[in-house]
């Protein structure tokens, strides 16, 4: 069993040589608001859900991009709404985000 329901990874890699990066998509602060989100829900400790930085996924051309363990759930997501999508559904709800899946 792991030590967290999910485990959330964002890629924020940003490339020094100005190459396609999750950095250039506002990563940072995406991921900023789903710790922020999943702390006012109450699901953001040991036992529940961990959001986490990454650096490169490998990904880039998908990017900006997310992956969601144990499942091993890859997303692309665009803004908040995206984000708030695959919090409630797939990290509360247990049900991955079709229309996110990479």
């Amino acid at each position: 069993m792991s030590f967290y329901q999910h485990h959330v990874f964002f890629c924020t890699n940003q490339r020094e040589d100005g190459a396609e990066c999750c950095a250039k998509f506002n990563a940072k602060a995406m991921r900023d608001y789903a710790k922020k989100r999943c702390k006012e829900l109450g699901i953001h400790e040991a036992g529940k859900v961990r959001i986490n930085n990454a650096g490169c996924l490998n990904r880039c051309s998908e990017g900006p991009v997310i992956v969601v363990y144990p499942e091993g759930v890859w997303y692309s997501y665009v803004d908040r709404e995206d984000i708030d999508d695959i919090i409630e559904q797939h990290l509360v709800g247990g049900q991955p985000v079709k229309r996110l899946q990479i």
